[in-house]
């Protein structure tokens, strides 16, 4: 029985370092799958396709990767597991010392904090940096970050009109060469970008105006996040579409909720840009 007991946990440790070497694709496809995560967040790899973005945007093993406001840590469900042992992962999330916030920003740093607790299998090696602007605006040092990625933040920004300043952080803290990943619902081209920022959205050419005025330029786009199906002018915006459906909670009866719900899961989530910008090295 013991030398059954040595070689089976032999076994799982021989996995556990395969798995350690395994390309960050691999890693990536492993941890959106991972058991560490629920069901409907899983059922979201469908909408947001974490390989194919992440693989775009240039995640690389040894990189310092920074995500700006994680939210719930739908992606940073991802990335912790992957960067652990290959890098250094830092989420940049709500400061509660910033009094007089959105409520749901509170709770949602609480719970996020909790998530990390929870599990410190996944989560102990990840730092947290506390990003409230304008009040609380900085991000660490200059020219120490490889990688930034945000996904679809950027309209709060330009709602509350501070992100000419939050793209000036992100590019004050990127390396030399560093990049900047961009995951923005988008608005149509025409679109007023303070007005669709209102519904969740904003044009591409305004995202890249604010990466420019920064100091960073565009290297590539992807369109690994469209949806050809989002009409974008939805009753409650953006808000309307999966996961949210928030233009179906009120209907009543049951039966008219779900045929509502039923319209909008029909589209999706929102067609998004996928964007890659680069700080120059000179």
């Amino acid at each position: 029985m013991g030398l059954l007991y040595t070689l089976f946990f032999g076994l799982l440790a021989s996995a556990s370092v395969w798995a350690g070497d395994l390309p960050v694709e691999a890693r990536v496809e492993r941890a959106m799958l991972g058991d560490h995560r629920s069901e409907s967040n899983i059922a979201r790899n469908s909408y947001r396709h974490p390989v194919g973005t992440l693989t775009f945007l240039g995640l690389q093993d040894g990189m310092t990767v920074m995500e700006i406001w994680p939210g719930n840590g739908w992606y940073t469900e991802v990335l912790a597991p992957v960067v652990r042992h290959h890098g250094q992962f830092i989420v940049a999330s709500y400061d509660t010392e910033v009094p007089n916030q959105p409520q749901y920003r509170y709770r949602l740093q609480e719970e996020l904090l909790n998530k990390f607790s929870a599990n410190p299998g996944v989560y102990d090696q990840v730092a947290v940096v506390p990003f409230s602007p304008p009040e609380s605006n900085s991000l660490g040092a200059a020219d120490s970050v490889d990688l930034i990625l945000t996904f679809r933040n950027a309209h709060g920004w330009v709602g509350d009109g501070i992100a000419e300043s939050v793209f000036g952080e992100f590019a004050r803290v990127l390396k030399p060469g560093g990049i900047l990943g961009v995951v923005q619902h988008r608005a149509e081209s025409t679109a007023d970008p303070v007005k669709s920022a209102e519904t969740g959205y904003l044009p591409e050419a305004a995202v890249i105006d604010l990466a420019r005025k920064a100091g960073l330029y565009l290297e590539a786009r992807s369109e690994v996040n469209a949806n050809p199906d989002d009409s974008r002018d939805h009753p409650e915006g953006v808000w309307s579409l999966p996961p949210g459906l928030a233009v179906c909670r009120e209907i009543e009866p049951e039966m008219e909720r779900a045929e509502c719900n039923a319209k909008y899961l029909a589209i999706g989530e929102s067609d998004r840009m996928t964007l890659r910008f680069r700080k120059p090295i000179d």
